[in-house]
């Protein structure tokens, strides 16, 4: 099938006046969405329902819901880099319930082990992924799967098995436990270059979301925005240096490779 490929390229003024450029090394994947063909507001009120449904003898299912959310933003709005999105979590999600972490913990990781895989029986197909991911290593890319850090570690490899892309060798995965920082904090990006070891200059964010994604520009990296699921709050106008459907993806990626100044 012929494919008009769409792509926006935004020329830094280096490469205008013929300076020099970076070999992107590293490429960062959001999931929801992007590699995961959700939406994401509807996932999320499923997970929640499912979710609730566990604590209906303490409360009620709005109260539990409100009560998580709330826990979860704490952890969206944290600034404190000494304390884990896990930590946040814990000193803030036992005392809206009215129970300790103990009491609550193993309620929790019985809901992922039960009720949250069955979530993913609804999930289209997304043969493609794969395949797009083993060639991305073939051509030398290191590869993050760069999610909003507000779950835990298990929880993303589960969502990453209803693809079947749970088992390839990635840098990272960002998650709550091993992350200080959420989607849209700047500093997140930062934390990943940390634990990356690598310049800003070195690694392209590809994912759905127009502020969540593409703000990793701020940082200095280069972004590329996947429209099959476009995610556009008006909050953040980052013009990204790609944009393309998922299916497009690969020959930005072969490009990238073949052609590094071109971009």
């Amino acid at each position: 099938m012929h494919l008009d490929l769409k792509i926006t390229v935004a020329v830094s003024n280096d490469y205008k006046t013929g300076g020099s450029f970076t070999m992107i090394k590293h490429l960062l994947f959001d999931l929801d969405g992007t590699l995961l063909p959700i939406d994401l507001d509807f996932f999320f009120q499923d997970y929640l329902s499912a979710l609730s449904a566990r604590f209906t003898t303490i409360m009620t299912e709005k109260e539990f819901k409100d009560k998580l959310l709330a826990s979860t933003m704490a952890m969206v709005k944290s600034e404190d880099a000494t304390l884990t999105n896990e930590e946040v979590f814990w000193r803030d999600f036992p005392s809206r319930i009215g129970h300790p972490r103990s009491f609550l913990e193993p309620i929790l990781r019985d809901f992922y082990n039960q009720e949250y895989r069955l979530l993913g029986k609804n999930i289209p197909p997304a043969d493609s992924v794969r395949p797009l991911l083993t060639k991305a290593f073939q051509q030398g890319f290191s590869i993050t799967i760069a999610t909003n850090p507000i779950f835990p570690d298990y929880a993303l490899l589960e969502r990453l098995a209803w693809i079947n892309c749970h088992d390839l060798p990635y840098r990272m995965v960002t998650a709550m436990e091993n992350m200080h920082f959420c989607k849209p904090n700047p500093n997140y990006y930062r934390e990943i270059l940390d634990h990356l070891g690598a310049k800003a200059e070195e690694c392209i964010m590809v994912g759905n979301d127009q502020e969540e994604d593409m703000v990793a520009a701020l940082v200095g990296f280069k972004t590329c925005l996947v429209t099959d699921r476009l995610i556009s709050r008006g909050k953040l106008k980052v013009k990204p240096d790609y944009t393309c459907s998922l299916a497009e993806l690969p020959q930005i990626l072969t490009d990238l490779i073949t052609n590094p100044s071109a971009r």
